[in-house]
C-alpha cells in the first residue's frame, strides 16, 4: 500500500489496484486524452528498484490529476480520497455528534454521519444556527489547535476531499477542534452577511474574539468606544468601527522565522486585505513592519525538509523535525524579483490563504459573486458553481528547494497528495514548472500598482 499525505498529515493508504480503478473511472468520465498516463501493470513481481520507480510515477500521476482543474475538482477524485480516508482510519459509517466551535467559544453540536464531507457538515452547522443558504458560502470550517491561553492556532481550512469527523478524531488529541469562521477577505462582503440576524451575530462574535486575542489593534479611545457600543448591543456599529481598525479581517499566525530582510529574523505574519503583513524582529532587536501584496507575488511554493544530521553531534534521524517552508517570488520593484521564505509549521495554511485571496480577486474580476463560491446541490448531487470553475485550481505538490543548503528532502505536501515520504533527487534541475503555484492575479499587474 502507498501512504497518501494531505496537508502534511497521513490521509489514507491505497493499493495500486485502487488507484488503477480511480484512473479507469476518470478515463470513462473525461476521456483518455484528458487523463494523464498511468504507470503500467507488470506481470512479474516488482524488484525494489521497480517498486520505487512505480511510487514516483504514481506520485506524479496524482499530482497531475490534482493540478487539472476539471479532474482535481471532480467528485470522482474527491470521493475516492474521502472513501480511502474513512477505510484507512477504520471508522464505520454511523451517526455521531460532532462539536463545532464558534469564535466566542460557544459549541454547536450537530448530528452527522461519519462519512459526511466538509460541505455537508458546514450545511448541518448552518442549519442548526438558522443561517440562510445564500450566506453559507461566506463561511468555512477550519481545523485549529487550541492553545493553553484559549486562543487558536490555525492548522488548515477543511477541504472537499476530507471527512471532518474522521480528520479531527484520527488526530487523537483533544486540542484539535473544528471552528466556524468567515472565509472571505474583502470586508465589503460584511454588508451581505450583516443583512441577516445570524450572520450579524457570527460576524460580531468573531470580531469581539479577534479584538480580545489582540489580532485587531485598538488604542485606548477606540477601546472605550467599542466597550460603549458593546454595552448598548449595537452590533452593526461595533463592526463598522472595527472595520476601520488595523488588522481587521486578518488571520494572525504563530511567531515563526523568515529570511527577509536577513536570514533568521523572527516574524509574526498576518494574512488579510490581499497581503501578507510582516512584523519582523531584526537581529538588532528593532521591530520593522511591512506588507507583501498578493498581486505582486509571481508564484509561491511550499516545501518540507529534514535537516541533515552532522555526524555524532547531530540529533538522530528519528528526532529530526520536519521543517515546512512557504517561499514566494515577489516583485520588489519594476524589474526586480526576489524570493522571500517563511519557515513555519503553518506554511500550508498560509498557502491556502494566498490561494483563496487570489481566487476571490479572480472571481471579482470575472464579475462572479461570492454567494456562488461554494458548491450547490442540484438534484441531490453536488455541483461546483460556475464562478468557482473559472478559478484555476492550484498545483498540488512541490519538490523541495534544491538550491538551499544540503537537506535530506521529504516530499512536500501542499493542498493535497504525496505518496510516502523521501525524495532521493538531489539535483537542482529537477524543480520543474509545476512545482509552483502560478499566480493569475499577478498577470494583470500594471505600472500604477508599483
Amino acid at each position: 500500500a502507498y501512504n497518501i499525505h494531505v496537508n502534511g498529515v497521513l490521509h489514507c493508504r491505497v493499493r495500486y489496484s485502487q488507484l488503477l480503478g480511480l484512473h479507469e473511472q476518470l478515463r470513462k468520465e473525461y476521456g483518455a486524452n484528458v487523463v494523464p498516463a498511468f504507470p503500467p501493470k507488470k506481470i512479474f513481481t516488482l524488484t525494489p528498484a521497480e517498486v520505487e520507480q512505480r511510487r514516483e510515477q504514481l506520485e506524479k500521476y496524482m499530482q497531475a490529476v490534482r493540478q487539472d482543474p476539471a479532474l482535481g475538482g471532480s467528485e470522482t477524485f474527491n470521493s475516492f480520497l474521502r472513501k480511502a480516508q474513512q477505510e484507512t482510519q477504520q471508522i464505520p459509517t454511523e451517526e455521531v455528534v460532532l462539536e463545532v466551535l464558534l469564535s466566542n467559544g460557544q459549541k454547536v453540536k450537530v448530528t452527522i454521519l461519519t462519512s459526511d464531507q466538509t460541505e455537508d457538515v458546514l450545511e448541518a452547522v448552518a442549519s442548526k444556527l438558522d443561517l440562510p443558504d445564500d450566506l453559507v458560502g461566506y463561511f468555512s470550517l477550519f481545523l485549529v489547535r487550541e492553545t493553553k491561553d484559549g486562543a487558536f492556532s490555525f492548522v488548515r481550512k477543511l477541504q472537499e476531499f476530507e471527512l471532518p469527523y474522521v480528520s479531527v478524531t484520527s488526530l487523537h488529541n483533544p486540542e484539535f477542534r473544528i471552528i466556524l469562521r468567515k472565509s472571505y477577505w474583502d470586508s465589503s462582503y460584511d454588508d451581505d452577511v450583516m443583512e441577516h440576524r445570524v450572520g450579524l451575530n457570527l460576524l460580531y462574535a468573531q470580531t469581539v474574539s479577534d479584538i480580545e486575542h489582540g489580532w485587531i489593534l485598538v488604542n485606548k479611545e477606540q477601546h472605550r468606544q467599542l466597550k460603549s457600543l458593546q454595552e448598548k448591543v449595537s452590533k452593526k456599529e461595533f463592526i463598522r468601527l472595527a472595520q476601520t481598525l488595523k488588522y481587521y479581517g486578518y488571520l494572525k499566525f504563530d511567531p515563526c522565522v523568515t529570511d527577509f530582510p536577513e536570514k533568521g529574523c523572527h516574524v509574526v505574519v498576518s494574512a488579510g486585505n490581499n497581503e501578507l503583513n510582516f512584523q519582523v524582529r531584526l537581529p538588532s532587536e528593532q521591530i520593522k513592519e511591512g506588507s507583501f501584496k498578493v498581486t505582486r507575488m509571481r508564484c509561491w511554493r511550499v516545501t518540507s525538509s529534514v535537516p541533515m544530521s552532522n555526524g555524532p553531534s547531530g540529533s538522530s534521524p528519528g528526532k529530526s523535525e520536519v521543517k515546512l517552508e512557504l517561499a514566494f517570488e515577489y516583485l520588489m520593484s519594476k524589474d526586480r524579483l526576489q524570493w522571500v521564505t517563511i519557515t513555519s509549521p503553518q506554511a500550508i495554511m498560509l498557502s491556502i490563504c494566498l490561494q483563496s485571496m487570489v481566487d476571490e480577486l479572480m472571481v471579482k474580476k470575472s464579475g462572479g459573486s461570492i454567494r456562488k463560491m461554494f458548491r450547490r446541490r442540484v438534484n441531490g448531487a453536488l455541483r461546483r458553481s460556475d464562478s468557482q470553475q473559472a478559478v484555476k485550481s492550484p498545483p498540488l505538490l512541490d519538490s523541495p528547494d534544491a538550491s538551499r543548503e544540503p537537506m535530506a528532502k521529504l516530499s512536500s505536501k501542499l493542498t493535497s497528495v504525496s505518496l510516502r515520504g523521501i525524495s532521493h533527487s538531489s539535483s537542482a534541475n529537477d524543480v520543474g514548472a509545476n512545482d509552483f503555484h502560478g499566480n493569475y492575479a499577478f498577470e494583470g499587474i500594471g505600472d500604477e500598482d508599483l
